[in-house]
């Protein structure tokens, strides 16, 4: 399946839902549905069971997922403009690949 494909299937919506992205990955793969689905809930799971044991996970070409810990901060409601302490807190972080960077960058708009 080629790129022209994969804009056809996401031409009138803003991004790539999952369910788009099994879509396409099936198509692509000669896989079912099904199957498909099975393969990105489990990579999706597996990733998301490394990150909670504070590991990374680096997917050489594409990125690399890890979690960062957020130290405790001063911080503002917005809208009431009252001061908040905000908790020592651990957050996933996702940094591109420099390859994939370059690719974006390089890539025509659609």
């Amino acid at each position: 399946m080629r790129r022209s494909e994969l804009l056809d299937i996401i031409a009138d919506s803003p991004g790539l839902t999952k369910s788009e992205l099994i879509s396409y990955l099936a198509r692509s793969t000669g896989l079912t549905k099904v199957e498909t689905e099975a393969v990105i809930e489990g990579m999706l799971g597996t990733v998301q069971d490394a990150l909670e044991l504070g590991k990374k996970v680096e997917l050489r070409g594409f990125g690399t997922f890890y979690v960062k810990t957020r130290e405790p901060r001063e911080a503002r409601n917005p809208a009431t403009q009252e001061k908040v302490m905000l908790n020592r807190r651990r957050v996933p972080i996702f940094k591109p690949s420099r390859t994939l960077k370059q690719k974006i960058d390089q890539a025509k708009d659609a």
